[in-house]
């Protein structure tokens, strides 16, 4: 069931009262967003400025949607992965806040891409990004509307990945704000926050004990520390696959196995892929795995799984639990014998089957985008055309007011100190 007028595309309009629900109970663990909504609501940093939202249509992010509104912002929000939007959630942003949403659980590629191209029919002033599609697409098919733009903001390694090869050749004509560089966005968001949902939904999914299982964590980024370090909390046993030798010295130094994949390929019984790179498991290594053996992606993009290929060795496909496929493999095209386990179609696990971050991690995060575009609007036609990070001051007032928030005091350096700090003169 599919719901359009003229100012959204969503599920179920009558899911709206589930919706608000979990809204408000998402913002009681986001004092941050709340201290920033509040300040807009006074100071409308943002009115009649045009923005095209892509992001994972979840209560968090709708905290988010509402504090932009309180700032003056005309938005347009669409989900930025098939399986991650939440149909009361985006039900609620309608109704109750009068928010344009495109968003359906479960949309295919062709709505997804329908979607992108309607946030871009609102001519935006500001893009705030969840993997650099919507930017992307606008650079490509729609440059006459690039002297529009104020910038960008990206939530995502992927994304930020993809800004900086646009950078590399020349068509990044605007400036570009990389959120998940700040601090208190990729050391909680992508560790704590990745750590704890991703494995939230394998379990969903699964049902599974992780405790004396061989976990397989595919790169060491932040959000692979995250999940390597919950798996190693609920006993189980952690090996690291990485192509870079400082993350995987560091992988090593933490207590963790490291070794090629070709090798964990053949010991695994779960799988995470955190690369932001594609097919980094592949056909090879679908033909060593055990039977049983059960993928996930809490990457970007599903094309960390080289489904195609796992699917031309399989002779039958089965749904064995909501969100697990089961995949038969043809024993004349594999090395192994049995079945491999598709968790949540090989999209982000931890919001195909379960809720995504927690509410607390997300506070900082989102605060995040909510001062970038602040930023973009206050600074136009003074920042660089170029990919850059939010300044250090608006990253120390985020962490300053999270610890406020959670009745936390941290001390101060002194003036000897800070002489001191200062000086090359003053001796040891």
């Amino acid at each position: 069931m599919v719901q359009t007028a003229e100012n959204y595309e969503i599920a179920d309009i009558n899911l709206a009262d589930l919706g608000a629900q979990r809204i408000a109970w998402a913002a009681k663990e986001m004092p941050v967003l709340l201290k920033i909504r509040e300040r807009f609501e006074r100071e409308k940093p943002l009115q009649g400025v045009r923005m095209a939202a892509c992001a994972h249509v979840t209560t968090e992010t709708a905290n988010l949607a509402i504090t932009l509104k309180a700032g003056g912002v005309d938005c347009a929000l669409i989900a930025s992965n098939p399986l991650s939007t939440q149909d009361d959630v985006a039900a609620s942003l309608v109704r109750d806040h009068g928010i344009s949403v495109y968003a359906i659980k479960g949309e295919s590629t062709e709505t997804y891409l329908k979607h992108v191209e309607i946030a871009l029919d609102s001519k935006p002033q500001i893009i705030m990004d969840d993997g650099s599609d919507v930017v992307a697409t606008l650079v490509k098919n729609r440059p006459e509307q690039v002297k529009d733009l104020l910038g960008t903001t990206e939530e995502t390694t992927t994304g930020i990945v993809r800004l900086k090869a646009m950078e590399k050749d020349g068509v990044l004509s605007f400036p570009a704000i990389a959120v998940n560089d700040s601090q208190t966005k990729h050391l909680f968001d992508n560790r704590y926050g990745t750590g704890q949902s991703t494995l939230d939904g394998i379990i969903r999914a699964t049902n599974v004990l992780l405790a004396g299982k061989n976990l397989v964590v595919v790169g060491y980024g932040w959000c692979g520390r995250g999940a390597a370090m919950r798996g190693a909390g609920l006993g189980a046993d952690v090996y690291v696959t990485e192509v870079d030798p400082v993350r995987a010295l560091e992988a090593r130094l933490d207590g963790f196995k490291v070794l090629p994949m070709m090798e964990a390929a053949k010991i695994g019984d779960i799988f995470i892929t955190v690369t932001g790179n594609r097919h980094v498991i592949d056909k090879q290594h679908f033909e060593v795995m055990r039977d049983g053996a059960m993928v996930s992606n809490s990457g970007h993009f599903d094309l960390e799984l080289n489904l195609e290929a796992l699917a031309e060795m399989t002779t039958e496909r089965n749904s064995v639990r909501p969100f697990a496929e089961e995949f038969k493999r043809d024993p004349q095209k594999t090395k192994v014998q049995g079945s491999v386990i598709v968790l949540g179609e090989g999209r982000l696990i931890n919001l195909a089957a379960a809720e995504g971050h927690p509410s607390a991690v997300m506070d900082m995060s989102f605060a995040n985008q909510a001062l970038a575009a602040e930023h973009l609007v206050k600074n136009q036609g003074k920042l660089e055309n170029k990919l850059q990070t939010l300044p250090e001051e608006l990253d120390q007032e985020i962490a300053a007011l999270k610890l406020e928030a959670m009745g936390v005091a941290i001390d101060e350096l002194t003036p000897e100190m800070i002489e001191y700090m200062n000086s090359w003169t003053i001796g040891t």
